[in-house]
């Protein structure tokens, strides 16, 4: 009786492995994922003063559908589904709320813009819905202790503004710096890095600054009052319609300052006759896609086939077509990770965990690396100079946190 309850035990604990076994090849699943899908969505400006950035959008999309073509992630397809919140936070959070409620994404993925993230962040921790990969780089999306689930992917403004700090006190220790900025986290977060990049010279080096609003129709008479102060040296923190007028009114007046012009604008010399922008000054961390020196390369021509093959109504010449590129290969090694467990909880645990991730569009020397407390995946830049005709990579790649 004894060895017939024993074996009659062991069959039974057998049989609860196996089906353990089985639950677990099937997946563990949160909302919007199944055996053979992973639904993501997000909110981009495809229309409204920000549309240029619905290029970002466009192409992680289009890489989404390579993906899918090759077979999706670990057997699933990705159903990415991308909203048009014209860059405004109201409708951002109307449509955020449609693709968590209504859609049943399992993530958003790439939202663009700091006050619309900003608008939604608070949704996205009561919900506990991942927020990943930010599409703005506003410090606030480095905050896991107070915000779990949501992360950035581009380098923080803050880091980029003390990169054009500490190359202005090595090269014009005695510069004047003016500051055009937007009146918002975005611009005051370059503020921010830029005085603290200056250190105990920011009160005497920065000696005006002059923010607008984004939903003012130019910016010429803040141009027209930064010159009039003396400076030498200009940081643009402006989106790239206003930057385009900035560029023109600084032609325009005959003021040459050495200008510093924010990354997420370097397109904007894109729509400014060629000359006008010559000797503006950039910090990058993709390659540029018109810059001859990749064009011979491997991962290059991977790129560019891949945007005649699913992106062909974008521009070759366009950098944010690389980023969205670049962004979404880093979601793709996320879901990767996850393998068979789909859950919100271990999406983020996954991206908290990449160690040195090279993108084959990222800059030599810079990785992708994040840790539980450390939600900032890019931290280094090069700086680049536009010649009129294209941006001339020069110096090292340079930190902006510190190591």
């Amino acid at each position: 009786m004894t060895r017939k309850r024993t074996i009659l035990t062991s069959l039974l604990a057998a049989s609860g492995v196996l089906a353990g076994g089985l639950a677990w090849a099937a997946g563990q699943y949160g909302p919007g994922a199944n055996d053979t899908e992973i639904k993501l969505g997000n909110t981009m400006p495809y229309s409204g003063p920000a549309s240029t950035y619905g290029t970002i959008g466009k192409s992680d999309a289009a890489y989404f559908a390579m993906i899918n073509d090759q077979g999706g992630i670990n057997g699933r397809k990705i159903n990415f589904i991308s909203r048009d919140d014209s860059y405004s936070p109201p409708k951002t959070v109307e449509e955020t709320r449609l693709l968590v409620e209504q859609e049943q994404v399992l993530a958003i993925f790439n939202a663009l813009g700091t006050s619309s993230n900003t608008a939604i962040q608070s949704y996205v921790d009561d919900n506990k819905v991942p927020q990943l990969f930010v599409a703005g780089g506003a410090n606030k999306w480095n905050d896991p202790k107070h915000h779990p689930w949501t992360m950035g992917w581009q380098p923080s403004y803050q880091i980029e503004a003390r990169i054009y700090a500490r190359y202005i006190l090595r090269t014009l220790p005695n510069a004047k710096i003016a500051v055009l900025f937007q009146n918002d986290d975005f611009g005051k977060d370059y503020l921010i890095g830029l005085r603290d990049g200056l250190g105990n010279k920011a009160d005497k080096m920065i000696v005006a600054t002059k923010a607008y609003e984004f939903t003012d129709t130019t910016v010429e008479s803040q141009i027209v009052a930064l010159q009039e102060t003396g400076a030498d040296v200009l940081l643009t923190v402006a989106l790239p319609r206003h930057a385009v007028q900035a560029i023109r009114k600084i032609y325009d007046i005959g003021w040459k300052p050495t200008h510093f012009l924010t990354n997420v604008s370097s397109s904007a010399v894109m729509y400014v006759v060629p000359e006008k922008s010559v000797g503006i000054i950039t910090a990058a961390f993709l390659k540029d896609p018109t810059d001859p020196q990749w064009q011979d390369t491997p991962e290059y021509k991977d790129w560019l086939a891949w945007m005649k093959k699913y992106n062909s109504s974008g521009s070759p010449a366009d950098v944010d077509n690389v980023y969205g590129y670049s962004v979404t290969q880093t979601m793709v090694e996320v879901l990767k990770a996850c393998g068979n467990n789909l859950t919100r909880e271990n999406i983020m645990k996954k991206a908290a965990s990449i160690h040195d991730l090279k993108l084959p569009m990222l800059l030599p020397g810079i990785t992708v690396s994040t840790s539980a407390d450390d939600y900032a995946p890019i931290k280094h830049m090069q700086l680049e100079r536009f010649d009129g005709t294209a941006w001339k990579l020069f110096g090292e790649v340079l930190s902006g946190s510190g190591t």
